[in-house]
């Protein structure tokens, strides 16, 4: 059964079969429609959307089901909007609106976030990881799920600032963007308590720390003030004997070492981290996730999604941990077809 090879994969007891997990595809609506029978499209009620996403996770036995709970919402108003370009079918996703209430990088690093934001009731946002865990569980009780927080360090910043003044506030003064770091980070970590005391196995840690060419400041900043702070916010979950999961776009390579000595138990990368490096320094002892190349599947020729599923399964399959995904996402401007043939393949070489 599906839940239990991800349960054993993340406990890192090799299933019999490689596990594997997928990111928008359950909201391909012309491929759901094809696997699950179901008419459901872009301008669909949410709840029959949401029935079919669930129906094609089911046929596809998928094994992990990626989710948090924490995203840039707990800034209400006071936060940058960016607009959003297009990626859902028919472009339904797409905002034009762009917004940002900080006026000048003094103006950010001078943040108070206990003033501006105040503090959280740790109690019910306990509650309320709990009953996000629930939720996912009844949902798909077939995959193991999990709640976590999207807006950790470097993404609650850029949620907040937006990375045109995100940039303007580094530059005009590193070391006061790191102290403004660890200001935000004594601010998240009330959320990062309240996770800790909830009754939840898995949780999800996302951060995009890098960019797709890796990180945007000197490594030497990320050392000094990022993933101290993780530590500290790790601490809660590690003492409840949680299985961190821990996601960044991007190639995140460089800081592959520094993340696991932080206590995270997994990686999800997308294809630009180099992920037999992390199978061979970690393999044996960490879950990863990936990293199957979506542009590949764009491109749609048989042979070129068969050498990319074979390529990650050559890194991975001899590690217990290890679950097959396409790293970067499947949109819905992917082939059909293409979708089709790679989980052809992935099923054809699935069994150890």
């Amino acid at each position: 059964m599906s839940f239990e090879d991800g349960w054993a994969a993340i406990h890192m007891q090799m299933p019999g079969r490689v596990p594997h997990t997928e990111y928008s595809v359950e909201r391909h609506w012309e491929l759901v429609r094809r696997v699950t029978g179901l008419q459901v499209g872009p301008h669909s009620p949410a709840d029959q959307q949401a029935q079919a996403s669930l129906a094609l996770m089911k046929a596809w036995n998928f094994d992990f089901r990626w989710s948090t709970l924490i995203g840039e919402e707990v800034f209400g108003s006071q936060r940058t909007d960016m607009g959003h370009a297009e990626y859902e079918a028919e472009g339904v996703d797409r905002r034009d609106t762009i917004y940002c209430p900080f006026k000048t990088p003094e103006e950010v690093l001078a943040l108070n976030f206990y003033e501006t934001y105040g503090p959280i009731d740790q109690a019910l946002w306990k509650a309320r990881f709990e009953e996000s865990y629930r939720t996912q569980a009844r949902e798909t009780p077939d995959l193991v799920t999990m709640t976590g927080v999207y807006v950790t360090g470097i993404s609650g910043l850029i949620a907040l600032f937006g990375w045109n003044m995100l940039l303007l506030a580094a530059g005009t003064d590193l070391q006061a963007f790191g102290e403004l770091e660890n200001r935000y980070a004594a601010w998240i970590g009330q959320f990062f308590e309240a996770l800790g005391e909830a009754d939840v196995p898995v949780v999800m840690v996302h951060d995009d720390i890098v960019w797709s060419s890796g990180p945007f400041m000197a490594p030497g900043w990320y050392r000094k003030y990022l993933f101290p702070n993780y530590r500290k916010l790790f601490a809660p979950l590690l003492d409840s004997g949680k299985k961190i999961m821990f996601t960044s776009d991007g190639n995140y390579t460089q800081f592959v070492d520094d993340l696991a000595a932080c206590g995270i138990h997994g990686f999800v990368m997308e294809p630009t981290t180099d992920m037999a490096y992390i199978a061979q320094r970690y393999g044996r002892t960490h879950v990863f996730i990936g990293n199957a190349d979506t542009r590949i599947l764009l491109n749609g020729k048989q042979a070129d999604i068969r050498a990319e599923v074979e390529r990650c399964m050559a890194i991975g399959k001899a590690y217990p941990g290890f679950f097959m995904a396409v790293g970067n996402h499947i949109p819905a401007n992917t082939p059909v077809d293409a979708v089709l043939y790679y989980e052809q393949v992935y099923e054809e070489l699935s069994r150890r």
